[in-house]
């Protein structure tokens, strides 16, 4: 394993995260609990989950995925050897069944996260993550912000205010962001500077060969102020992996939720066809390279994966040891500059 540390902190954090957002719907308890065995026997330290998870999110399995990493920590006694990320939900209609008001007001960010820690049978959180902005904006489906109705007022100094109250009384240690728009980055940087707030550590956004869209913008917001990517669904929910191509493995993700389509086009097809073609001309796997291509971009702290099998996790995990040559990183390149982020 290689790892790195989680920005302007002493936290050493495998390069390879393990995603968790399976378990409790198409994972087991004891699938899940197989599969933080295996990852940390090969060197893996860093789990991501959500209060949200498992993935789709039902009423009936909210909070799942955090219950079997808490029954994990409890059986395993490992808590210590393992930075945990969680995030609380932003707003959606239909998550009614969460709190009261899912927002993040102090009211909300306290239940959630004192919910989060009893789920998880643990004290504290690593990196506590908002899971998507309160605005009206950065939806999946869209391309580019649009001004539309918005009754969102600037309230995010007071959400620096009440997480920097959970990490002074040890609940949380670090704070990041997810699914944020470079404006929002911005935002929580400039409040934390100019209060004397805690600073986001980290975004998690979607990155991936079929959606490189946190290139333009985000990465450099985070390569001059310092704030690490955990890069997600950089396998674009298996799609990368060439399996739906021959129309294999009628079991995956997108196959059992059709809901989940933002890979589907026939542009996310024909670039895929030709990612896969260029994994064959140098003899990898078509997984572990589109894996590897995340890893190795500077702009990355950790690249989330997941698996539904222990063989998936296998392949996934081992892509740590895959170094793209230039040859390849330009091949991809101009794939790229034929069918630019074809996912929304």
């Amino acid at each position: 394993m290689k790892y790195t540390t989680l920005p302007d902190t002493d936290i050493k954090v495998s390069k390879i995260c393990l995603g968790t957002m399976t378990f409790g719907q198409q994972n087991t308890e004891a699938d899940g609990h197989a599969q933080m065995d295996y990852a940390v026997a090969n060197g893996i330290n860093f789990f991501d989950t959500a209060e949200m998870y498992s993935v789709p999110a039902r009423e009936a399995t909210y909070g799942s995925t955090e219950k079997i990493i808490g029954t994990w920590f409890k059986k395993s006694g490992k808590r210590e050897e393992i930075v945990l990320a969680s995030k609380i939900a932003g707003p959606n209609p239909n998550f009614g069944y969460m709190r009261d008001k899912v927002d993040f007001s102090p009211a909300s960010l306290q239940y959630a996260l004192d919910k989060s820690l009893q789920r998880l049978q643990t004290d504290y959180i690593d990196l506590y993550q908002l899971h998507w902005p309160e605005r009206k904006t950065n939806f999946f489906g869209q391309r580019g912000f649009k001004v539309q109705e918005d009754a969102w007022e600037d309230n995010i100094q007071l959400i620096l205010e009440t997480l920097n109250g959970f990490i002074k009384e040890g609940k949380i240690k670090h704070i990041g962001l997810s699914n944020e728009t470079p404006w929002g980055i911005m935002r929580f940087l400039e409040e934390s500077k100019y209060n004397n707030l805690p600073k986001i550590k980290t975004v998690q956004n979607p990155y991936s060969l079929l959606n490189r869209q946190f290139e333009v913008g985000s990465a450099e917001i985070c390569a001059r102020e310092n704030v690490g990517l955990f890069a997600y669904s950089p396998m674009a929910f298996g799609v990368l992996s060439g399996k739906f191509l021959t129309g294999e493995n009628p079991n995956a993700r997108i196959k059992l939720f059709p809901q989940f389509s933002r890979y589907n086009s026939a542009k996310c097809t024909e670039a895929t066809k030709q990612y896969v073609e260029i994994a064959k001309k140098h003899n990898l796997s078509p997984a572990q390279m589109a894996l590897a291509f995340v890893t190795q971009q500077a702009f990355v702290t950790s690249n989330i994966i997941g698996a539904t099998t222990l063989e998936q996790l296998k392949e996934n995990i081992s892509s740590i040891d895959l170094i793209l040559s230039d040859e390849i990183i330009n091949e991809i390149n101009a794939v790229h500059a034929v069918i630019p982020d074809p996912a929304t």
